[in-house]
């Protein structure tokens, strides 16, 4: 089974990883693996990935109480807090650390884990770069941009996206950032999310749960991907 269609699975994970479970009983085969899918669900591997030597976003992970203590402890630094398990920044909040309106913004959030980050602002000058990988191989780039005055790159929120030629040092980030997976076998898909700030790439998110693969900018992608799970199950 490949997972295609299932964007909603942030909303109702409890749900998703009992279904997971159920293909596994069945022996259903799933692309990407079930076991690495559930790992890639929640965004605390960020940390997992530092300690093997990739460069992300400086993260801290917060819950409950331990959320304002943590964002306490930034005072006067721009942040961006987010859900640990999330997509299309759902539930993601951007503002001064101390400041009322960021203490406001977070009584609304719903009780979970969250993702606390400095913001920054490379992603608005500069844009932010998703790297596509087919069977661990490097396919395409394209770099996204926010609108104007946002931070948020979803085309849902108004981005946009553009192929492009990533330079060789942003691809070879990319590439060890996906080599450090603690997987067996290359996931049969990726896309290597980050920003280049202070002169290196930084991982923002390793996507392997259906993500968006921008085949439509690179058609030829398609070809590669249905080849490569052809493969899989032959």
């Amino acid at each position: 089974m490949l997972l295609r269609s299932v964007w909603d699975y942030h909303t109702r994970y409890v749900e998703f990883a009992e279904w997971l479970g159920l293909l596994d009983k069945a022996e259903v085969p799933v692309f990407n693996d079930s076991d690495l899918v559930r790992w890639n669900a929640d965004k605390r591997y960020l940390l997992e990935l530092r300690e093997r030597g990739v460069a992300i976003v400086p993260t801290q992970i917060a819950a409950g109480p331990c959320l304002r203590e943590v964002v306490a402890g930034l005072t006067g630094q721009e942040i961006v807090v987010k859900p640990t398990v999330g997509a299309n920044a759902l539930q993601t909040i951007r503002g001064i650390a101390g400041s009322d309106e960021l203490s406001r913004a977070m009584d609304d959030l719903p009780e979970a884990a969250y993702l606390v980050q400095p913001f920054l602002p490379e992603i608005q000058s500069e844009g932010e770069w998703s790297l596509l990988f087919i069977d661990g191989e490097f396919s395409h780039a394209v770099l996204k941009r926010p609108a104007d005055g946002d931070y948020r790159v979803q085309l849902v929120l108004g981005g946009t996206s553009a192929l492009a030629e990533a330079p060789s040092a942003v691809r070879e980030a990319a590439t060890a950032a996906l080599a450090a997976v603690d997987t067996r076998r290359a996931p049969l898909y990726a896309r290597v999310d980050g920003v280049v700030a202070g002169g290196r790439f930084l991982l923002m998110e390793l996507e392997l749960i259906e993500p968006y693969l921008y085949l439509l900018d690179f058609p030829a992608a398609d070809d590669k991907l249905a080849t490569a799970l052809a493969a899989r199950l032959d």
